[in-house]
């Protein structure tokens, strides 16, 4: 794993985390560093599974791949302003 890609992850999920998180209505009390997190593992997990469902990596925007990713960054983030809610 090279410093390129750890960097790229962290860009990655920062962006599918934010949307996420613009996608989701209301506040949430989640900090940026959590968002970013949250976009992480939603981007690998949606990238897993479309590669399960055999969709096709182009060179491109692979759409479907993106939508899967932000939809999982959605719950990511809904999750994790629930949990942080009930804990206060």
């Amino acid at each position: 794993m090279t410093i390129e890609s750890i960097l790229g992850a962290i860009v990655i999920g920062a962006v599918i985390g934010a949307i996420g998180r613009l996608l989701l209505p209301g506040r949430q009390a989640i900090g940026w560093i959590l968002t970013i997190v949250v976009g992480i593992v939603a981007a690998l997990i949606g990238t897993a599974i479309a590669q399960v469902l055999g969709v096709v990596t182009t060179d491109g925007i692979d759409w479907i791949e993106l939508v899967m990713q932000v939809g999982l960054a959605v719950v990511g983030v809904g999750l994790v302003a629930g949990l942080k809610r009930s804990r206060v």
